[in-house]
């Protein structure tokens, strides 16, 4: 499932007042620093689909000769299986991301402190939503 001209802003909850890049830990990438590293420098490039799959790719260490093999078939296996949606991404959850989906579905991180979030969150022509809170009330 795609989201297309959609706005998924920040948690009610967050404690970012700004968008923060993700700190990075020894070991494997975060879910949080992959989705960021693939979406903020290709903005409106990737859509929610192509980001998760991408995070599942990179996570597993999938090999490029296996990828161009069975993408397909990877693809399917992992959508065949209920998924989280964007709305339950750290970046939006508390880094302080907002997540814009425009016509196409592709994907963008504004960051909350920024005019163009103040902009989009206000656009009515757009559906809106919230990114889930972190903890339940």
């Amino acid at each position: 499932m795609n989201y297309y001209n959609t706005f998924i802003a920040v948690a009610t909850d967050t404690k970012a007042s700004h968008g923060m890049l993700p700190p990075v830990s020894s070991g494997k990438k975060s879910i949080a620093v992959l989705e960021y590293e693939l979406v903020f420098s290709q903005p409106y490039l990737l859509t929610q689909e192509d980001v998760q799959f991408a995070v599942y790719v990179q996570r597993h260490g999938l090999a490029d000769e296996v990828l161009k093999e069975k993408r397909g078939q990877l693809w399917q296996d992992f959508f065949a299986k209920p998924m989280a949606c964007m709305r339950t991404s750290p970046l939006a959850k508390s880094y302080g991301w907002g997540l814009h989906f425009n016509p196409a579905g592709k994907l963008a991180l504004v960051p909350v402190e920024s005019a163009e979030y103040q902009k989009l969150i206000a656009d009515q022509s757009i559906m809106q939503t919230r990114a889930m809170r972190s903890k339940r009330e």
